[in-house]
C-alpha cells in the first residue's frame, strides 16, 4: 500500500499502471491483482491506507508528551494534516489525486465520499468535546468547513503557492473562528 500510495502521488491516478506499482513494492502483477482484483480495488485499498496513515501522524504522540485536552486534541489533528514530511506530503497528495479523479469515476466517488463523512465525523465529535453545549448539525458543519478549508490550504502548500508556515497560521486561526462561532 506504501508503493501504491507513492506512486499515485508521483504519477497520479490516471498514471497508475499496475507494472510500475508492482515494481515498486517489489512484487508481481499477478500478486497485485490476486489481492485487489482490479485497478477500482487498488484505488479503494490505497484511500484506506492513506487515512490509516493519516489517522496515526495526526493522533500519535510521545510516550511522555502530557495529555491533550479537547482543544489541542481538535488542533493536533487538523495542524498536523500541514506538516513538511516526506509522509505528510505523500499522503496528502495521494488524497488530492484521488479526489480529482473522483470527478470522473462514480465508484470511486462513493468510497472518497465515505472517508470524507468519516473524517467529518471525526471532526465534528473533537468539536463536540471542545463545545458540549452544540448540537450536532452545528457541530457538523463546523466539521464541513474545517475539512474543506484543510484540503484547500494543503493544495496551495503542496503546489507551492503558500507555505506551510502560513497555511498552519490559516488553518489555526479558521479553528479558533469555528470554536468561537460555536460559542455563540
Amino acid at each position: 500500500m506504501e508503493a501504491a500510495a507513492r506512486v499515485i502521488a508521483r504519477r497520479g491516478v490516471r498514471g497508475l499502471r499496475v507494472e510500475e506499482l508492482a515494481a515498486e513494492a517489489g512484487v508481481s502483477t499477478a500478486l497485485i491483482y490476486y489481492h485487489f482484483k482490479d485497478r477500482a480495488g487498488i484505488l479503494r485499498a490505497t484511500l484506506e491506507f492513506i487515512n490509516d496513515r493519516a489517522e496515526r501522524y495526526t493522533t500519535e504522540r510521545a510516550a511522555d508528551a502530557p495529555p491533550l485536552d479537547a482543544r489541542g486534541e481538535l488542533e493536533q489533528t487538523l495542524l498536523l494534516e500541514l506538516q513538511d514530511t516526506p509522509e505528510v506530503r505523500e499522503n496528502s497528495t495521494a488524497w488530492g489525486e484521488l479526489r480529482a479523479s473522483a470527478v470522473f469515476d462514480p465508484e470511486l466517488r462513493e468510497d472518497l465520499a465515505r472517508a470524507t463523512l468519516v473524517w467529518v465525523q471525526e471532526v465534528a465529535e473533537l468539536l463536540g468535546q471542545v463545545r458540549p453545549m452544540n448540537g450536532a448539525a452545528a457541530l457538523a458543519a463546523s466539521a464541513e468547513r474545517l475539512t474543506a478549508l484543510l484540503e484547500g490550504l494543503s493544495v496551495r502548500w503542496l503546489s507551492g503557492s503558500l507555505p506551510v508556515a502560513h497555511a498552519r497560521e490559516l488553518m489555526a486561526g479558521a479553528i479558533e473562528a469555528e470554536v468561537e462561532r460555536l460559542r455563540g
